[in-house]
């Protein structure tokens, strides 16, 4: 299987829900690298799961004095990595660093907790404006471990054209299309899918939830951000922020917020709605993507041929891996969707 890439070591990457982490040590995987995640008066800190002494993991433990306790022989933690106590002994000047475990730079944000693996790294956290609009209602989605590439995971939401197949009769029709015209934007660490369409999609689901809508955009930020906006006559609809976090290489974590303007009903009423309209596609998506990875293994890699609908090309693994792309503007292309 392919290795995980450098990128995502460097870039930002969300290992939990803010509500997630509290008193109790909360054990996180991102990118292959085990992580136990706590809060203190100070705040939310992220250590390497390994307590140094003899590599019992962290996350067993318990806060103590606003430290984090190892469970195997007691040693305490501070939230940067000091330990501050070795039980029966005295701690000479110098072994609290000597001693210390390995912490990770942490982030919170909207409801959101990310960390940066390579502490030396300087990646700032993309421009996602929209999932912290002040005006709009908001929630979050977590949605567990799934098994499948973190990279297919953001092809597969890129990709209008599966969802005619995968989602036929909820999303879009296989045999009732309708034209679209499609463009494709670009800068050096992001790409963008533009559709443009006169009429509704046929699905139910999108006939009976969705208000006028006249463009979607589809933007990923490298390597592993997805944020999609619907807009129609009076502006956005409905914004989704998802990040795919790479838990290892065959299985992913997406954590997904919904943006609504306010004033189109409560904002629980909204998120009943939209969690039990996307339920089924979520599956749908979910095992697709098992199912993908399956013949992957079963044939020993991945081997993909661009076909006429694949717009954005090989340009979404260029910025899972961490590499640069020309900035451009291309279409638009009338397709059927």
């Amino acid at each position: 299987m392919t290795p995980l890439p450098a990128s995502l070591k460097s870039s930002w990457q969300m290992a939990a829900l803010s509500r997630e982490v509290g008193a109790k040590p909360l054990s996180r995987t991102v990118a292959g690298v085990p992580l136990v995640l706590f809060r203190t008066e100070a705040g939310v800190s992220v250590l390497i799961d390994r307590c140094p002494h003899r590599n019992y993991p962290l996350s067993e433990g318990r806060l103590v004095e606003g430290t984090l306790q190892c469970p195997y022989h007691g040693w305490r933690f501070t939230g940067d990595g000091a330990c501050v106590e070795v039980p029966g002994c005295a701690l000479a000047d110098g072994q609290s660093q000597r001693l210390a475990a390995t912490p990770v730079v942490v982030m919170e944000r909207h409801g959101a907790v990310l960390v940066r693996l390579d502490g030396a790294a300087s990646a700032p956290l993309p421009d996602l404006t929209d999932w912290s609009a002040p005006g709009h209602d908001h929630f979050w989605w977590s949605q567990g471990v799934w098994r499948g590439r973190a990279l297919d995971a953001l092809e597969n939401v890129l990709d209008p054209f599966h969802t005619n197949f995968i989602h036929d009769g909820i999303i879009r029709r296989s045999t009732r299309r309708v034209p679209v015209r499609l463009s494709v934007a670009s800068g050096e660490d992001w790409i963008e899918s533009v559709i443009e369409q006169p009429q509704p999609d046929l699905g139910w689901m999108s006939r009976l939830l969705e208000p006028p809508r006249d463009r979607s955009r589809t933007r990923l930020n490298g390597p592993t951000t997805v944020q999609a906006r619907w807009e129609g006559p009076k502006g956005l609809t409905l914004c989704v922020t998802v990040f795919f976090t790479p838990v290892t290489e065959t299985s992913l974590m997406p954590f997904a917020c919904f943006t609504t303007p306010k004033g189109r009903g409560p904002g629980w009423l909204k998120e009943r709605a939209i969690r039990l309209f996307l339920d089924p596609v979520v599956r749908q998506d979910r095992h697709a993507l098992s199912r993908q990875l399956d013949n992957i293994e079963r044939f020993g890699s991945p081997r993909f041929l661009q076909g006429p609908g694949d717009l954005l090309g090989a340009r979404v693994a260029r910025l899972f891996n961490g590499e640069r792309i020309e900035p451009g503007h291309e279409g638009p292309f009338d397709h059927q969707l």
